[in-house]
């Protein structure tokens, strides 16, 4: 049973505060993941509702964050594991040190939400989703992939074929920076060529199934196969 969001709190934000991180919105456009890590240090997180209702940060850095829960939630990276299990043939709870210690992989590649902004060249590293499929054993009934994350409501999932991709990652870093809480951490889903809500954030456990299980949107409407395709021209392999 999928867990009942509550509406958040909004947060009483006045128009001078609004324009002022508004301009250090701004300023991390021009200055990149320095400023934008500091906002997120010592500003954020200021919570407040969009017009759907959606739990959002004010736009910090470059980015726009979103949750579907009234709070973002938070696990260091010694308290961090990742469950995968379903069709596998030996189910594996990885530390954030065991998933650190995988073979590291690296992408660099424009960051694109459905509701239409983009930020370009965004560096990510982590491990490839494939290869921690492979640490469990996939077996052969398994067509599917769900993601759950750890703040009790939000999931997605990709066919096998997806999430072998080499662009499909489990990410740990962004911008040469420890992931943060905002972004996800201490590790989150990334996949590359589809547009952001496909990248389950603050990422729990993964499950191999024999089909597709629509995700939190998708049960709300969204295309169960999210991808950007030509509407950002960035649908190659840059990575190493």
């Amino acid at each position: 049973m999928e867990p009942e969001v509550r509406p958040p709190r909004e947060t009483a934000i006045g128009r001078r505060v609004f324009l002022g991180l508004a301009t250090f919105g701004t300023a991390g456009v021009i200055f990149g993941s320095q400023i934008q890590g500091w906002l997120e240090r010592n500003v954020g997180p200021i919570l407040a509702k969009d017009p759907t209702g959606l739990l959002q940060l004010l736009p910090i850095g470059n980015f726009r964050i979103y949750s579907v829960t009234t709070d973002l939630p938070d696990r260091s990276r010694a308290q961090y594991r990742l469950t995968v299990k379903g069709l596998v043939e030996r189910e594996i709870v990885l530390t954030f040190d065991e998933l650190q210690a995988m073979p590291r992989t690296r992408l660099v590649r424009d960051f694109q939400c459905v509701t239409g902004w983009r930020v370009p060249e965004v560096e990510w590293a982590g491990v490839r989703l494939a290869d921690v499929l492979d640490r469990a054993g996939v077996q052969t009934e398994a067509r599917a992939v769900r993601f759950v994350s750890f703040d009790g409501a939000y999931s997605e999932s990709l066919t096998l074929p997806q999430a072998r991709r080499s662009d499909v990652i489990v990410a740990y870093e962004m911008e040469h920076a420890p992931l943060s809480r905002e972004h996800g951490g201490p590790a989150r889903l990334y996949v590359a060529p589809m547009y952001g809500y496909k990248s389950c954030k603050w990422l729990d456990t993964i499950e191999l199934t024999r089909s597709v299980e629509p995700g939190y949107w998708e049960q709300r409407g969204y295309s169960v196969d999210g991808w950007v395709g030509h509407s950002n021209h960035r649908d190659d392999e840059r990575t190493s």
